[in-house]
């Protein structure tokens, strides 16, 4: 075929839409990721929880006499630390987590107690909780 017709013509150029970048471009034939999900639940599979740890009567002792201390002296915003479960989206199990803050309140009808910044924590994850020295 001879193309000597059309070599030397103008590039056609749309006046309604602009030009494609190059990159743009390029990403139209970038490989397919079919198997990124695949690869994904293999890693969630390989991932690890833990299972939530049940406080035995001294433990519920302990942490009941700490919040009734933080609900007495609740206008102070007494610095607090706590660990708590924090329970996995996907599998069984979960994790622990700490997080510090200062005391506001506890919603006793929800169970939960609500720091300064309005993070709350449900009473029956709380593992320890301690108030700390400024």
């Amino acid at each position: 075929m001879n193309y000597d017709d059309i070599i030397n013509m103008k590039h056609p150029t749309s006046i309604n839409h602009p030009r494609m970048s190059m990159n743009n471009r390029a990403a139209q034939f970038a490989p397919f990721a079919a198997l990124k999900t695949h690869v994904d639940k293999i890693s969630e599979a390989g991932r690890l929880t833990t299972q939530k740890s049940i406080l035995d009567e001294d433990q519920r002792q302990v942490l009941n006499r700490v919040l009734n201390n933080l609900l007495i002296n609740k206008k102070e915003h007494l610095s607090i630390m706590i660990d708590y479960f924090v329970e996995d989206e996907y599998k069984e199990g979960g994790s622990y987590a700490t997080v510090r803050g200062q005391f506001k309140d506890i919603d006793e009808i929800n169970k939960r107690v609500i720091l300064l910044d309005k993070t709350t924590i449900l009473i029956d994850d709380i593992y320890y909780i301690s108030i700390l020295k400024d």
